[in-house]
């Protein structure tokens, strides 16, 4: 009797070749829809210079559509049980064009992937999609463009407004690098398993470099009580110094905002300026 046929989808050929059974607790929901790949692509705008990170290698099959557009491919995979798939992929293009790294991309350090990426494209793993875009942001200077599938919930959230409920931290620290918009929506049929939450591509053009670790601080104990205003919300800091409260409150006068003002109501640019005006006071 002869072996059964494989599907000759890649994904789904190699979840049935090498036995992969996706895993939820790493958040594996596997790309079986090769027209998504296009879009993707296209969307990366990359050339023959351009070195993609993929974070979340999974099957493989965007690292092999990405790989005969790039210079090179870096995909940084978790599950080792999915090596064989991955390899499978990736071999073809030979090292000179793609490197696997069997890693935890929150815990890899970034700085040593050589040749560094300009690119970051990627169906994320939906728990650390958030992290994983602003570690990118903050630790990838040359890094220009982000093309990355993420939860809906997510993709909001980024390119959020001031003033919307799902303005906060990550609406700030990204946009103040880079300009966020929701590229489109993805049908939840491009996955399998087919996962009970929405998703879309979200797409980061940066315009500057990363906010700095002060910055950043701020930004994240602004948000830290949504409801308090933005100075009693910094003064509740573990760093907040005294006077602090009454700084924020001119300082913020000084932007054009009332005294009382909540974080969700300034622009990413103004806690960069609120930053400035807070250390020249000090």
């Amino acid at each position: 009797m002869s072996a059964p046929e494989l599907p000759t989808q890649p994904s789904l050929r190699r979840l049935k070749q090498f036995g992969v059974r996706p895993k939820r607790d790493l958040g594996q929901n596997f790309l079986i829809d090769s027209n998504i790949l296009g879009v993707i692509a296209r969307a990366s705008d990359l050339g023959p210079e351009e070195v993609v990170l993929e974070i979340g290698g999974g099957l493989g099959v965007l690292s092999e559509h990405l790989a005969p557009l790039a210079r090179h491919v870096h995909v940084i995979e978790l599950d080792r049980s999915l090596e064989p798939a991955l390899r499978d992929a990736l071999d073809p293009f030979g090292p000179e064009r793609t490197t696997l790294h069997l890693s935890d991309a929150m815990q890899l350090d970034l700085a040593t992937l050589d040749p560094a990426p300009t690119r970051v494209v990627a169906n994320l793993p939906y728990g650390i999609a958030a992290g994983a875009i602003l570690r990118t942001v903050e630790e990838l200077p040359q890094v220009t463009r982000w093309v990355a599938m993420v939860q809906k919930e997510v993709g909001q959230r980024f390119a959020a407004s001031a003033g919307s409920s799902a303005y906060g931290v990550p609406s700030v620290l990204a946009q103040l690098a880079c300009d966020v918009s929701v590229h489109r929506k993805v049908a939840r049929t491009v996955f399998h398993p087919v996962p009970n939450v929405d998703s879309v591509l979200v797409q980061l053009e940066r315009h500057g470099p990363a906010a700095s670790k002060e910055l950043r601080a701020l930004v994240r104990q602004s948000f830290a009580h949504r409801r308090k205003a933005l100075g009693r919300s910094l003064q509740l800091g573990p760093q907040a110094t005294p006077g602090l409260r009454e700084r924020v409150r001119e300082a913020l006068v000084e932007l054009g905002h009332p005294a009382d003002e909540r974080a969700e109501r300034l622009e990413p640019e103004e806690f960069r300026a609120l930053h400035d005006l807070l250390i020249a006071a000090a």
